[in-house]
């Protein structure tokens, strides 16, 4: 994955809240590509990509004050993104602002809005879904549209803790997944997250979605441009999208619970199986449309 030098970086939708005290709420957080409340691994809910009716029927306080730290001030084109992980993350916000942009309207006829930011943070953070610490992981809250990420995720928990993939295209999944929550939201496809838990559940069908959803974009991404008309991506590579997969793998349901050292529980599921998650993704990969991705649909799974 590298970006072109001559793009030039928009920053108007990141934030960085610092070091925090936020704790998570009981069934109220969304971690990795996976979902919001009803999962985890030890002490660690691992379900964070997935954002459950929980958070969406739930509630918390909508502001999310505190100064932002400037992080991404330093971030202004491509060639700082090839050398700055967080410069990197602001490209990739661009690119998946740029292709729904576009796709969500094209597809769907619903106007596309831009969620409201990006916000990285340390140890924990007060949402518009409640308070949450780092052990959620990366979550989307449909109440103030913001995507919440405490960066230690991927080495601590993801690399660490479940045996994942380091690179810099496993990030970009991530975001893509946790930006593909955000075009539910705006489609209201939130509004269907009915049962919970279960290999064929309302929840596990929103988070493969989301997984569709981030194939979508990366099959486009080397097409996504900046406010210029300058693309964004100079490159996106197999052994990138083969990281997407292997992210998408060690996430499954079932790979948490064989790395907690548990049995295996479809009935508790919420996010989809590591081969669900990877079939999904690779459908919005190759068939690069909004009615492929249609994980609600009867038989679908």
């Amino acid at each position: 994955m590298r970006f072109n030098p001559k793009a030039r970086l928009d920053t108007s939708r990141m934030g960085d809240a610092g070091r925090g005290s936020g704790s998570s709420r009981g069934g109220g957080g969304i971690p990795i590509p996976g979902g919001a409340a009803g999962g985890g691994i030890g002490t660690l809910v691992v379900i964070a990509i997935v954002v459950v009716a929980s958070l969406v029927l739930g509630g918390g306080n909508d502001d999310n004050p505190g100064a932002d730290t400037g992080r991404y001030e330093q971030c202004d084109g491509g060639e700082d993104a090839n050398s700055s992980a967080d410069c990197a993350r602001v490209a990739i916000e661009n690119s998946l602002y740029d292709y729904w942009s576009e796709a969500l309207p094209a597809q769907s006829g619903a106007p596309f809005e831009a969620e409201r930011k990006i916000e990285t943070f340390t140890d924990g953070i007060s949402t518009g879904c409640g308070s949450a610490s780092a052990d959620v992981g990366p979550f989307y809250c449909p109440a103030d549209r913001t995507i919440y990420l405490d960066t230690t995720f991927y080495d601590d928990v993801l690399e660490q803790q479940l045996g994942g993939p380091d690179g810099g295209f496993v990030e970009a999944y991530v975001l893509a997944h946790e930006y593909g929550h955000h075009i539910q939201n705006l489609l209201g496809t939130m509004g269907k997250v009915k049962t919970q838990q279960g290999p064929k559940s309302d929840a596990v069908r929103l988070e493969l979605q989301a997984d569709c959803y981030a194939g979508m974009w990366a099959k486009a991404a080397t097409s996504t441009q900046d406010t210029d008309g300058i693309t964004i991506f100079s490159e996106l590579t197999d052994e990138d999208i083969q990281l997407a997969i292997e992210a998408a793998t060690t996430v499954g349901d079932d790979r948490i619970q064989e790395s907690s050292g548990g049995d295996v529980d479809p009935e508790s599921w919420t996010h989809g199986s590591a081969k669900s998650r990877v079939k999904w993704f690779m459908t919005g990969y190759t068939e690069g449309t909004l009615d492929a991705c249609d994980t609600f649909a009867a038989g679908a799974l």
